[in-house]
């Protein structure tokens, strides 16, 4: 197995996976300020809780979008695996043809995404990730990665809305139990559910409108659960669709290692 690691704006995505099974993924708080040493005493934390020694763990591949702590990243997990990870950025191969103006501003995380999608599901492919921010990656029936969308997270809408609207306090994200709110919290319950699953099921018959034919729609990314059953269109969710791409991105570059 590797151990896999995605460094993202508000959490840091820590998974063991192999061409198997996923062992388990965990959620770290992305933390700017955390030194080496931390970072390392939580990750051996989160393999110590699962039984996994360092032994069992063949290497470690990390993506990121946020470049201030990615080397403070890897230095940890090196020190607790005693193995140099790799990283994805320039130099790693990854298989995917990406068609867009500057294919170097694409994130890491997208990257991973969209090798698993290819490689897992029929083409063309829509991949939506939702997390601080929400992602919508395109892939056509070449394996030709288009470009996309993004737009504010569930998290950072709704932080927006009750930071500028003096009565109204933060809620928990789920689903009121009907879509026209009785409450403020249920209003807020609802206005923030059904407007992200709203704006996914708009999103894909725009994305098919402009390609001209039928997709797959594929879900994923900390939130998604949440949203993905009140979509009236049909989305799949796989919640290790970036694990799996940092694995086939692994196994691809293992023999340079």
């Amino acid at each position: 197995m590797i151990l896999a690691i995605d460094i993202g704006n508000t959490n840091i995505v820590v998974g063991c996976i192999d061409s198997k099974q996923t062992y388990f993924i965990e959620r770290l708080s992305t933390v700017r300020t955390k030194t080496e040493l931390e970072y390392a005493v939580d990750l051996k934390t989160v393999l110590d809780l699962y039984h996994i020694k360092r032994i069992d763990i063949e290497g470690c591949i990390i993506s990121s979008v946020v470049p201030q702590i990615t080397n403070a990243v890897k230095l940890a997990a090196e020190k607790v695996l005693k193995k140099e990870p790799m990283v994805l950025g320039p130099g790693v191969k990854t298989g995917l043809n990406i068609l867009m103006d500057n294919p170097g501003q694409l994130g890491a995380d997208l990257v991973a995404n969209a090798v698993a999608g290819i490689h897992e599901y029929s083409l063309p492919l829509a991949i939506i990730d939702m997390g601080t921010a929400s992602t919508v990656s395109v892939v056509d029936e070449k394996k030709h990665y288009v470009g996309g969308m993004i737009f504010p997270g569930m998290g950072v809408s709704l932080d927006a809305l009750t930071a500028r609207a003096s009565q109204l306090s933060g809620i928990s994200i789920e689903a009121p139990k009907r879509i026209i709110g009785k409450n403020t919290i249920e209003c807020m319950k609802s206005g923030v559910i059904y407007s992200n699953a709203a704006a996914l099921d708009g999103i894909v018959d725009r994305i098919e409108e402009e390609l001209g034919q039928k997709i797959t729609v594929v879900a994923t990314g900390g939130l998604a659960r949440k949203i993905i059953p009140h979509c009236k269109r049909k989305i799949l969710l796989d919640e290790d669709l970036l694990l799996k791409g940092l694995l086939i991105i692994y196994e691809k570059n293992r023999k340079e290692l």
